[in-house]
Parts: C-alpha cells; structure tokens; sequence
C-alpha cells in the first residue's frame, strides 16, 4: 500500500480559490500538494516536471483541450493517475475519460471526504468511480458513442463555437486534419449543421446552453 503521507498531488482546474480549497482538503489528509495547474498547458508542464503520483484534475480548462491534456499526461507521464474532478454527470463524458487513461471520476457534488478517499484509493493503483461501474457501459442509441476519442474531443470544440482554426491551434493538429473529423463526425452522429450539434452538446449536458 502507499503511504498516504508520500502521496504527491498536482491539482488542476482553472480557478485559484478551488484550487486553494482542494490543497487544504488534501493536506489536511496527510497528502502533499506538489503544484498547481490553471489551464491545460501548464497541467502539462506540471505533470512532466513534478511527476505527481495522482492528479487531480477538472477537464472544463479555458483553452478547451481538458481532454486532450488529460491523454497528454497519461501518455507522456503513465506511471501518473489522473482523478476528473468534474461539474459534469455524463456516462458519455466519464467514459472518454476513463479511456483516455483516467483512473477515477467526482462530480463536484460529491461529499469532501469522497475525493480524500478517491486520491488515496487511485494512489494505491484502484479506481474511483462515484456514479459506479455503469460508467464503463455505453448508453444504448446515443449517437456520441460512435466517435472516436478525437472525434469526441474536436464534438465537444465544435459544439462551444469554436472555428476549425482554433481546433487545429488548440490541438495542434492542422486545419485539414479537423476538417476531416469535421465530416466524419456530422455523418456518424447525423448532423448536418453547427446548431444541430450544438443542441446535441446542450441535449446530452456536455455543455451550457
């Protein structure tokens, strides 16, 4: 078992007083928090530099690429744990996560004490999940669940307004390589505008309306 006293942490989520609470919570647990990360670039940065044993991390991140980061990180640093600490209730969302290397996933309506227990748990090489192991099944008819990871990610960009341009910067991809997914994510989902998919985002609570 880890030792709870050695467990490192980076806490992720892009406001300061929510960080400021996670740490308190945590090192009032016999954690220790070894940094903090406000956006997805400097998560990623973190992660390769401090080498936390878990992260705790929200994937709403103001450069739109929580996601994108969190595949990063599990890629470049996989003896890391991710934790998702996240607003979001959807199987959809916690699936993506989970397949993207993620160990664990709290809403944020979860009781403190369940994150100092998902931390220690995930630290010591199980998994946390609040909502169950429904969470590794796929919901039946719904249509996101025919996208591939990337095609889920550059869905949930298209679906904030973001242009093609600013995908491609954000994921550092090219432009033609999302105008690809663009197509092949309309035909799978069965779209065929920018609003359709919006409303699709907002429907299945992937995003605010």
């Amino acid at each position: 078992m880890t030792s709870h006293a050695r467990i490192t942490i980076l806490i992720v989520d892009d406001h300061p007083v929510v960080r400021q609470g996670y740490r308190l919570l945590l090192e009032q647990g016999g954690m220790a928090v070894v940094a903090e990360a406000g956006d997805a670039r400097e998560a990623y940065s973190a992660a390769v530099e401090h080498k936390p044993r878990v992260i705790v991390m929200d994937i709403s991140l103001p450069d739109n690429s929580g996601l994108d980061a969190l595949g990063r990180i599990v890629a470049r640093e996989p003896d890391s744990r991710v934790l998702v600490f996240s607003i979001h209730e959807n199987p959809v969302l916690m699936n993506r996560a989970r397949e993207l290397g993620a160990k664990g996933y709290l809403t944020k309506r979860s009781l403190p004490q369940q994150m100092v227990e998902a931390v220690r748990l995930i630290a010591d090489g199980g998994e946390y999940y609040d909502c169950g192991p429904a969470v590794s099944q796929a919901s039946e008819g719904n249509p996101l669940q025919r996208l591939s990871n990337r095609e889920f990610e550059i869905f949930l960009l298209l679906a904030k307004g973001l242009s093609v341009n600013q995908i491609a910067e954000i994921l550092h991809i090219s432009r033609k390589t999302v105008g690809v997914h663009h197509t092949r994510i309309m035909n799978k989902i069965g779209v065929d505008s920018p609003a359709l998919l919006a409303r699709l985002a907002i429907r299945h609570g992937l995003i605010q309306p």
